[in-house]
């Protein structure tokens, strides 16, 4: 498989849950998300039945993200997040402080849980209740500081 499709499950609002590969970075177009199945099969599955799709590093594992919440301030810059879908599940993850890489369809999120098999999630606008950061991390514009003028130079340059 070329490295331009990633492994995905993709979880479905009745519970049900898909399993193939996507394109990189165009994988959702009209309102339809185009996965290709592992039997070979391409498929259009609609935005609104989608809750998640759980860009994972083994299809055999479970997408099933073992931490839902951090337990502390995460440490990688972003916006840390939290995610209320319209079935009342709750998730936290860090999306990039950047406008350039939203999407109308929907929101790119890294799970709390980094070392678990799910690296990224993609969640569709339709399956949210509601989004609220929490938090801007990192990323600030850093002020220098000003040299203090009753500091006594030690060397002359």
């Amino acid at each position: 498989m070329p490295s331009t499709h990633k492994k995905v499950i993709v979880r479905k609002m009745d519970r049900d849950s898909l399993t193939g590969y996507v394109a990189g970075s165009h994988f959702v177009a009209d309102g339809k998300l185009e996965l290709l199945t592992q039997s070979g099969k391409v498929i259009y599955i609609d935005l609104r039945e989608v809750k998640g799709v759980y860009f994972v590093r083994d299809l055999a594992d479970t997408e099933a993200v073992g931490r839902k919440t951090f337990t502390t301030r995460p440490r990688s810059e972003g916006l840390w997040v939290r995610i209320e879908f319209v079935d009342n599940d709750i998730l936290e993850g860090l999306m990039p402080n950047d406008l350039t890489l939203l999407t109308g369809e929907g929101y790119l999120v890294i799970p709390p849980d980094t070392r678990s098999n799910t690296q990224r999630i993609f969640v569709p606008r339709t399956a949210l209740a509601s989004l609220t950061v929490l938090a801007v991390i990192g990323g600030g514009v850093h002020r220098r500081r000003e040299k203090d003028q009753r500091q006594v130079p030690m060397f002359e340059e």
